[in-house]
């Protein structure tokens, strides 16, 4: 007996039953074609999710294959963990926008949700926020506009995003957040840090609020943002994997793509139960550098 899957006018394949001795019973016959016919339902639904989240996964590469290039007096290492083939991929995202005088604004943004809209929103935060930082604003007055212009966008999901502004001339780093994970600095000594950050609410709500805070970066010192995939672990306290962050003490010496493969390997970012992006961002070290910063201001 043949029954064919078919669902939705499409055809998945045939459902061929075989009995030595006999034949089908009516019963038997139409059970049969009932089980083909939900077959093929279940089959069509699969292939549609796989289609949707193949199609997110491939917007996400690609709007996270080519970041903003910082100023060449910073060094950048970037990486983007999808959780697995098991879940649709998330709104993570990160970017760089060159400013004047030797300034990069390191961007860490997180959609809330997953899948395509999570994705696309996330491309309509990014496009937002590089025609907003293009104006050179601080960092907590490009939140407050980026937040102002989301929420007149009634569709668009809520977002966190931290916002860093390094000056290499200066040796200082500007952060401000919109309910993101504070940043942490690996010291020359390979010891992990969590910079202090005043947390503002999520982009998209309207409400604003969000302040800025400053810190000395040195060309010695590792900057690293994330979203909350690297950390977080299901039934441990935030704060708890905060603190697990910071107590990490890394290789001395190693290079900005070196040091953030080891911060993904002992936080076992490549099982994280959510996507991971994470950026790492070290001031070049040249010879005069801050008397250039000084003529150019």
């Amino acid at each position: 007996m043949a029954a064919p899957l078919l669902a939705y006018g499409r055809r998945y394949g045939v459902l061929l039953a075989l009995r030595a001795g006999g034949s089908f019973s009516a019963q038997e016959t139409a059970t049969a074609h009932h089980l083909a016919r939900l077959t093929a339902t279940r089959l069509a639904h699969a292939r549609r999710h796989a289609d949707v989240q193949r199609t997110a996964m491939d917007l996400q590469r690609a709007l996270l294959a080519e970041p903003g290039r910082p100023h060449p007096n910073l060094e950048l290492a970037t990486r983007y963990l999808p959780s697995g083939s098991s879940a649709l991929v998330g709104g993570d995202w990160f970017e760089t926008v060159r400013l004047h005088y030797g300034r990069t604004l390191l961007v860490m943004g997180d959609v809330m949700g997953h899948g395509l809209d999570a994705a696309v929103d996330m491309n309509a935060y990014r496009s937002h926020l590089r025609y907003v930082a293009s104006t050179d604003l601080p960092p907590h007055r490009v939140l407050r506009q980026l937040d102002a212009a989301v929420a007149e966008e009634e569709s668009r999901r809520p977002a966190t995003c931290l916002l860093a502004r390094v000056d290499p001339a200066r040796g200082i780093a500007a952060f401000a957040s919109a309910g993101h994970l504070p940043p942490a600095v690996i010291g020359p000594d390979g010891a992990a840090g969590l910079v202090d950050v005043p947390v503002g609410p999520p982009l998209g709500t309207g409400v604003g609020g969000y302040e800025l805070v400053t810190r000395a970066l040195t060309p010695e010192e590792t900057l690293v943002m994330f979203t909350d995939g690297l950390i977080e672990r299901r039934g441990e306290d935030i704060d708890a994997s905060l603190s697990r962050l910071a107590r990490m003490r890394l290789s001395v010496g190693a290079g900005v793509e070196q040091m953030l493969d080891e911060v993904l390997l002992r936080l076992d970012g490549l099982h994280a139960e959510d996507d991971v992006a994470v950026l790492a961002a070290r001031i070049r070290h040249h010879p005069g550098t801050e008397a250039a910063g000084a003529v150019e201001s």
